[in-house]
């Protein structure tokens, strides 16, 4: 996966530059994550007008080419999908931009969970596509278990637009504070709500222009049946900033069980 880091997953590293002026204040609608623990899944694209977090604020330009959605992952800007199109129509180069499952598992792995490596299942409707990742639980069996369902959307037109992670869908571990797409400040209050025994969350701010992430927290203790959940967590950031926020548990079969993500904007 080494080599897939040359254009899409670069840019994510980078910072957004002169891009995110573009994105600054987007309205979006929420994005969280999934597992196998529950059979009803929570729309996570609801337009959003007012913020749920103190530190956040709601406007309504929209990202270039993306329309409503921020980019988290792997390209940072428009012109980085334009620079990979041309690379890919004249050499072939990196095709896993066009395999929503191969996206969804180098995002996974860029968040630095590389043991959620097996695509479980695949669903599109008008939205994009939701790819759900997960692993194998040990056993003869080799049962695979979904960590969290992806959501992606096609960033520009035509048969070589590639695949763009906005964010994930909720199912018993959401991320719904701050509102996604909302500009944020440090310290930013990180909430949602959670099902399952003796969870240990953790959360990470990260941005386009670092590796690593620019907020941490650990660990807060949680569950129950849908309940909530929420933790304050200072960052370092510049304004403008594409912020991807993550929250995670496990503990029970795996050190990272389930996740879930959201976007926003530095203020």
């Amino acid at each position: 996966m080494a080599n897939r880091k040359v254009l899409g997953r670069e840019g994510f590293r980078r910072g957004l530059a002169g891009a995110v002026a573009l994105m600054l204040g987007v309205a979006l609608a929420s994005c969280s994550s999934g597992t196998t623990m529950s059979t009803s899944t929570t729309t996570s694209t609801a337009t959003s007008t007012t913020s749920t977090s103190t530190t956040s604020t709601s406007t309504t330009v929209p990202v270039p080419g993306l329309g409503s959605y921020l980019p988290l992952a792997p390209f940072a800007s428009y012109q980085e999908v334009l620079s990979w199109e041309q690379s890919y129509r004249t050499g072939g180069h990196q095709p896993w931009h066009l395999d929503a499952g191969e996206t969804a598992l180098a995002f996974a792995a860029d968040l630095g969970f590389p043991q959620i490596n097996k695509v479980v299942a695949t669903r599109s409707d008008s939205t994009g596509e939701h790819v759900s990742i997960g692993f194998y639980v040990g056993g003869p069996s080799k049962t695979t278990t979904s960590a969290a369902i992806v959501h992606e959307v096609r960033w520009g037109s035509g048969s070589d637009a590639p695949w763009e992670v906005v964010g994930t869908d909720d199912t018993t571990f959401s991320l719904t504070v701050p509102a996604y797409g909302s500009t944020v400040t440090s310290p930013v209050e990180v909430g949602g709500r959670i099902s399952g025994v003796d969870e240990n969350i953790a959360i990470e701010v990260r941005t386009a222009s670092s590796s690593s992430p620019v907020g941490t927290f650990c660990c807060a203790p949680a569950g129950g049946v849908d309940s909530p959940w929420h933790e304050a967590v200072s960052f370092v950031a510049a304004q403008g900033s594409v912020l991807v926020i993550v929250a995670r548990t496990g503990g029970h079969v795996a050190a990272v069980e389930r996740i879930t993500v959201t976007g926003a904007l530095a203020g």
